[in-house]
């Protein structure tokens, strides 16, 4: 049975506390493949790095093969399928370059990411036996996963001079030319001197890099409670592809992409305008390094796009990035409304659209579209509508208390009860997510306090802030008069400044509300929070909002107004300029 060729990493014994890297070479023998067409030739003994070095026309290529340590792996018994250049079309000048490459490489990064292994010799090397027929092309997979198209003539476009040559570990070829690294859009960003800004991002050890896999690799036993491997594998990896980021994967070959990617220009300006709004205080932990990833996802969130889902018919209406929500519930449970569409850009190939100016670079599993201009609306992305539901988990942080002096405990003057519209209610789908907060006095002699938690702003950027109420007729359709009075609030933002102190603003002193509809009351337009919460898991949210009822005894006794409120949410929307 065959073993797929990998890069591993041996961990000797536990005392040395060292992991050092070798070639898997250990594999059962192959037999030729019956389902292929193509006659073996030669059919020799000898392995593949002997060939390669027999035949003084492979010289340059045998240089750079043992140079790389792969001269191990191709004289073991794991089976390849070499295609190596010959002298003519690979001179000893390109392969001293290579070599050197390799070595200024060597060490700094995991082998299969060095550049002369991945983008040269693994480019020229399959798994497997593979053999050409008279007629016919096979699909098969290098060793860097490139797919290449296997003809009588040619693998990938390269002119095959021999072949079908069979020896003890696989089968050799000679051509013509060097097969050509065509890279993917993850590898592309890296080979383009217009993409070092992003390039950096992306390949950020941060991100990316190797991680173990236990379920891979070869236990040894157990010491100090402690599984010890004999042979441990690591595969290279980066988060940015996960879920929690692009919800793509750039560097797949089984994938199509498309990526709107920023030039260094671009890059520049974005991040000098984008820090600003995630400049957290001074007490957040890794401050610094939660602004760095989140000014830069900001940028690319939302950039990539999935050929599955933007088919020809359909793209020029209405481009749908990896990170758009394309059901209508979710986008209500994610973002509070199904009419929102962040991350979806319509006519994006219209002047102005995301998708227009770009210069296109076609990739091994896509195509990456360089953008000096940056077409994307902040609005359309990350800067997004927060609306908070009063009824949701988390939402409400406390009401007002008075001292129970007999009992020694403090009580809430108001009790909170959430109900839900029905859906024959004249209020079904305007009240947002079909549920509001009514808070019912429990002390009726004296005004009481509701305080919001906020969470996720931005900082330096524009907020319209609406206090949202619900009318009583939402729950009862037969609600009394009485049941149906106004009430008089009063509005305070709390949020931390730059030393994370915490800071009061008024909104608004007094403000009535309109009982029978659900009334969107302006507490603030184009207000600009000094720091950011964005992102934070917080306990205790920095930024609040606390609703103060301010109705007199004598209002209340003449039943013109209530000390009962009423909340459906609370709503930060991006200021239109």
């Amino acid at each position: 049975m065959l073993k797929v060729f990998m890069k591993r990493h041996h961990i000797y014994h536990t005392v040395l506390g060292l992991a050092v890297a070798a070639l898997a070479l250990t594999a059962c023998s192959d037999e030729w493949d019956d389902h292929y067409k193509g006659e073996a030739i030669g059919l020799q003994e000898a392995s593949l790095w002997e060939a390669i070095q027999r035949d003084a026309n492979l010289s340059n290529f045998a240089n750079v093969v043992k140079a790389c340590g792969y001269d191990k792996a191709l004289a073991s018994s794991q089976v390849f399928t070499v295609f190596a250049p010959t002298n003519d079309c690979f001179s000893s000048a390109e392969a001293e370059a290579l070599i050197q490459a390799y070595n200024a490489e060597k060490g700094k990064v995991n082998d299969n990411e060095n550049t002369t292994i991945k983008e040269f010799l693994q480019n020229h090397i399959a798994l497997y036996n593979h053999s050409t027929a008279q007629s016919g092309a096979d699909s098969i997979v290098m060793m860097n996963g490139k797919y290449a198209l296997l003809t009588p003539s040619d693998i990938g476009g390269s002119r095959l001079l021999t072949t079908n040559q069979h020896y003890g570990n696989g089968v050799l070829f000679t051509v013509g030319d060097k097969v050509d690294f065509f890279p993917n859009v993850f590898e592309y960003m890296r080979k383009d001197n217009d993409l070092d800004s992003i390039r950096s991002f992306f390949y950020n050890d941060m991100f990316y890099r190797s991680v173990f896999s236990a379920e891979e690799s070869v236990p040894g036993g157990i010491e100090d409670g402690k599984t010890v491997y004999l042979d441990s594998v690591f595969h290279q990896q980066n988060e940015l592809f996960g879920s929690d980021f692009m919800q793509a994967r750039l560097n797949s070959e089984d994938s199509t992409y498309w990526m709107v990617v920023p030039t260094n220009k671009a890059w520049r300006d974005l991040i000098e305008e984008y820090s600003t709004y995630f400049n957290y205080d001074n007490t957040v932990n890794k401050r610094d390094s939660i602004a760095y990833t989140n000014t830069r996802m900001a940028i690319v969130k939302g950039t990539a796009f999935s050929r599955t889902f933007n088919a020809d018919a359909t793209v020029r209406d209405s481009a749908r990035s990896t990170n758009c929500v394309l059901d209508y519930n979710r986008r209500r449970s994610s973002w509070g409304a199904d009419s929102l569409h962040y991350y979806q850009y319509f006519n994006p190939y219209q002047t102005g659209g995301i998708f227009s100016g770009t210069t296109n670079v076609n990739c091994s599993n896509g195509v990456i579209m360089k953008a000096d201009n940056w077409n994307f609306d902040k609005r359309e992305t990350f800067f997004q509508t927060r609306i908070i539901e009063a009824e949701a988990r988390g939402a409400i942080k406390e009401v007002s208390t008075v001292e129970n002096t007999s009992k020694g405990v403090k009580e809430e003057t108001i009790t909170p009860r959430i109900h839900y519209v029905e859906n024959d209610n004249a209020f079904y789908n305007i009240v947002s997510g079909n549920g509001f907060v009514e808070f019912e006095q429990a002390k009726t002699t004296i005004n009481h306090t509701v305080t919001f938690n906020i969470t996720n702003v931005l900082s330096n950027i524009g907020y319209d802030i609406y206090l949202v109420t619900a009318p009583a007729l939402a729950a009862d359709s037969n609600a009394t008069a009485i049941q149906r009075l106004p009430t008089i609030m009063r509005c305070t933002l709390g949020y931390n400044d730059q030393e994370a102190k915490k800071q009061e603003n008024r909104l608004v002193a007094s403000v009535e509300n309109n009982p029978d509809i659900v009334d969107y009351i302006l507490l603030a337009e184009d207000f600009k929070f000094p720091v950011s919460s964005y992102g934070l898991n917080e306990d205790q949210p920095q930024v609040t909002l606390t609703v103060e009822t301010r109705v007199t005894s004598a209002q209340q006794r003449n039943n013109t107004h209530t000390r009962t409120m009423r909340i459906d949410c609370i709503i930060l929307k991006p200021h239109e300029q």
